[in-house]
């Protein structure tokens, strides 16, 4: 087993679980925005109470992934739960014990859980010292080195990566604690012959960032986690093509038709990682074109996986209709694809707002700086380009299936992006005619 930060620290459908964690990070966003000011502004009482009540929220929502997690538990929180799955993997000869399942099955899925530990990671590396202030860094970390240490283990070698532990078709015909499951632990992997481009190049982003996480407090961890990191990329890029179609009955879970911005978004980690620039161009050359599809309007611009979403018409698309019943499938790859281009455009703004010497004169660079702007704008309830997906009371709202995934995202985002603003001193923020700042965008995240 990887040598992680944990052990040196001693729905019958699932599909909800990958919102859930989203609405983690979301969540998160919205309560740095008060733990820093509380920081900063000591002496404030008017919103003390408030402050609380959003520190209080964090610490609860952090729970949710003692709840989920499978293994030998350490310093176990959680009254209820106890040892499970200490022999997933076996049939490989693996120790797939750790990881964290799905929802409220017992099905280890790789992909949700390869993408809950890069928002994790995000999380960390923008606001871990706010985190600190309130107890919450260390639960963070060894949540996060919990999905990682799985993650390493499930790559035993450069093209091999398994995928999921159990079968949900028999597992979600019983309802049962996995303290006292008694169902068969299969494993799915890709490989050369069965690629997964989309889940391989997730977990490569998963474990770019956590090495980011780890490099000061464990560089022998972190550079481990960055070596597999690379493979898996490579291997992703190497053998394309996605993990449902390797795996058709995958697709009734955590569907994906394209891999392209999984591509992307581990490419953009590496280079924050590294600092190579061979990722660099990986993002905003060639492949921006292919699969970025940065020259549009941000809402609107995700790459082929998004049949329903054209320009000028809200934010609805791949069988998310608003106010119409909801097709779950092709929903969930909708849901996916925005997010993670939404991130990935925040992400690489970071490089322009703060001059990265690899990033200047490149052009892609700026692109992805307007997109992530005119997200912001189309965010903002004053701007000329507001989106009108929004409830009477100023919710966004794209969705009936789990309606707050996009609220609590963007107000992440925007907490992010004012952030952003604020270090580098570039704070106005251009909509049509109209200027917005960074208090602007976190008004608007508190609004969420």
């Amino acid at each position: 087993m990887a040598k992680g930060v944990v052990k040196q620290r001693k729905s019958r459908r699932c599909l909800w679980c990958i919102v859930a964690i989203v609405i983690l990070g979301g969540i998160a966003g919205g309560i740095f925005y008060v733990v820093k000011k509380k920081i900063l502004d000591k002496n404030s009482s008017s919103t003390s109470s408030l402050e609380d009540k959003y520190s209080d929220a964090l610490k609860i929502a952090m729970q949710f992934f003692d709840v989920q997690k499978s293994g030998k538990l350490v310093d176990d929180k959680i009254p209820w739960r106890g040892n499970s799955g200490l022999k997933d993997g076996s049939e490989a000869k693996l120790d797939l014990s750790m990881g964290m399942y799905d929802a409220g099955d017992n099905i280890k899925f790789g992909f949700p859980m390869a993408f809950t530990a890069t928002v994790l990671s995000w999380a960390i590396l923008e606001y871990g010292e706010h985190m600190e202030h309130i107890n919450q860094r260390e639960p963070a970390e060894n949540s996060l080195a919990w999905i990682t240490d799985f993650l390493l283990n499930a790559h035993p070698s450069q093209n091999v990566l398994y995928i999921q532990v159990g079968d949900p078709k028999e597992d979600h015909k019983c309802w049962e604690k996995p303290e006292k499951m008694t169902t068969k632990r299969p494993l799915k992997l890709v490989n050369s012959s069965k690629p997964g481009s989309d889940v391989a190049a997730e977990t490569a982003a998963a474990l770019a960032s956590a090495s980011l996480v780890f490099k000061k407090t464990d560089s022998t961890y972190s550079s481990t986690l960055l070596k597999h990191a690379k493979q898996l990329f490579t291997f992703a890029d190497k053998y394309k093509g996605s993990y449902t179609k390797s795996h058709p009955e995958v697709a009734t879970y955590y569907n994906s038709t394209g891999y392209g911005d999984e591509l992307l978004w581990a490419a953009s980690w590496l280079y924050h990682a590294t600092g190579d620039t061979t990722y660099l161009r990986y993002v905003t050359e060639e492949n921006a074109d292919k699969y970025a599809k940065v020259d549009g309007p941000t809402w609107f611009s995700w790459d082929n996986k998004l049949a329903g979403a054209q320009p000028g018409g809200g934010m609805e698309g791949g069988g998310c209709k608003t106010g119409s019943p909801v097709r779950t499938e092709s929903c969930l790859v909708w849901v996916l694809g925005v997010l993670v281009q939404w991130l990935r455009e925040v992400l690489l703004s970071r490089l322009s707002f703060f001059g990265d010497k690899g990033a200047k004169g490149n052009s892609g660079i700026d692109d992805y700086k307007k997109s992530a702007d005119e997200l912001m704008c189309a965010l903002l309830p004053d701007s000329p380009s507001a989106t009108a997906s929004r409830t009477k009371s100023g919710l966004i709202w794209i969705t009936k299936w789990d309606s707050l995934q996009h609220p609590v995202g963007s107000a992440f985002l925007a907490v992010l992006y004012s952030d952003y603003m604020r270090a580098s001193d570039n704070e106005i923020l251009s909509c049509g005619d109209d200027s917005f700042e960074p208090s602007d965008l976190r008004k608007f995240a508190q609004s969420q």
